[in-house]
């Protein structure tokens, strides 16, 4: 597989992703091999480009073809009346047309503010450009290089977690993981399931490790995935399960991305599965208390291009 354009939505007008966007692109790390557009406004971002000493030339562009590999390309969008929640909209709906018609393409996005941007309608970003898609099974990895993680559940309140947890769900996740892997990473990945209860126990007549997560395991061994568990999340995440294992599937969000964020920080990045085309996002919110002080942790955004550009 071999993408040579990346489309970068800067999103959140008030957010440090172009702090570290333009940390990156000031490093000897930056590879000019894809064509890459960011998809924002044009003065917010020469802005800021001045703010972090990037010297180079910026080009606005009025088409996606017009692009040019060894230049920064612009794809201006403008910010009506300061309606920044219709700005953010703007620059999604502009980057889904152009991913409709071309999905040999990367889709990086920098974080939001998901309460205004989403107003609740979403559970977040994943699910939304599910809709939009109209993609049937979004899957969400949090990927390091050395463990990722992928929750069943993503940003689902913890009292609905249980009642959203199904055989199928399990089963469909494991196998677009298991096949994403093979196609960009080219191995058959190692995968570890966490069950939902303290220990994979409960005082319940009836466990979902026993109706649900087994079952579903035992589903996909028939399969020849390299699958195993239930584990208990508890003392999972130590130095010998990580180095057996390429994926930990949890069953709620919290249970898989704090143990990956306290082993490796920002250092990871979350990619979406099983939309039309390959979607990235640093893993860090937008952090508009950090906005322009020059202090951010640019981890993640290395990480996403590193991901990038070996596809």
């Amino acid at each position: 597989m071999s993408i040579n354009k990346v489309l970068i939505v800067t999103a959140e007008p008030k957010s440090v992703f172009l702090e570290i966007l333009f940390k990156y692109f000031n490093s000897k790390k930056y590879k000019k091999n894809k064509k890459l557009i960011l998809v924002g406004n044009k003065k917010i971002i020469q802005r800021e480009a001045k703010i972090y000493n990037y010297k180079k030339e910026i080009k606005q562009i009025s088409n996606f073809e017009s692009a040019i590999k060894d230049k920064l390309n612009i794809f201006n969008i403008e910010i009506k009346k300061k309606n920044y929640k219709k700005y953010i909209s703007d620059c999604f709906k502009n980057s889904i047309s152009i991913l409709k018609k071309d999905s040999n393409i990367v889709l990086v996005n920098g974080p939001i503010d998901k309460k205004k941007f989403l107003d609740n309608k979403y559970l977040g970003v994943t699910e939304y450009l599910a809709k939009k898609t109209n993609s049937k099974n979004p899957v969400m990895l949090i990927y390091n290089k050395n463990i990722s993680v992928s929750p069943i559940t993503t940003h689902l309140p913890i009292k609905y977690v249980s009642k959203n947890i199904t055989k199928s769900k399990i089963i469909k996740n494991i196998r677009s993981i298991n096949n994403f892997y093979k196609k960009i990473f080219k191995f058959k990945p190692r995968i570890a399931v966490l069950g939902l209860n303290p220990h994979c126990e409960t005082v319940s007549k009836v466990s979902e490790e026993k109706k649900i997560i087994i079952p579903a395991i035992t589903k996909l061994k028939k399969e020849m995935i390299s699958v195993k568990g239930p584990f208990s999340a508890d003392s999972f995440f130590i130095k010998k399960n990580i180095d057996e294992y390429d994926v930990v599937v949890g069953m709620y969000h919290d249970q898989v991305l704090t143990p990956l964020k306290t082993l490796f920080n920002f250092d990871a990045i979350n990619i979406t599965i099983g939309l039309p085309f390959i979607r990235v996002s640093p893993d860090h919110g937008p952090n508009s208390n950090m906005y322009l002080k020059n202090k951010s942790d640019p981890s993640s955004i290395f990480c996403a291009m590193n991901f990038i550009n070996k596809i």
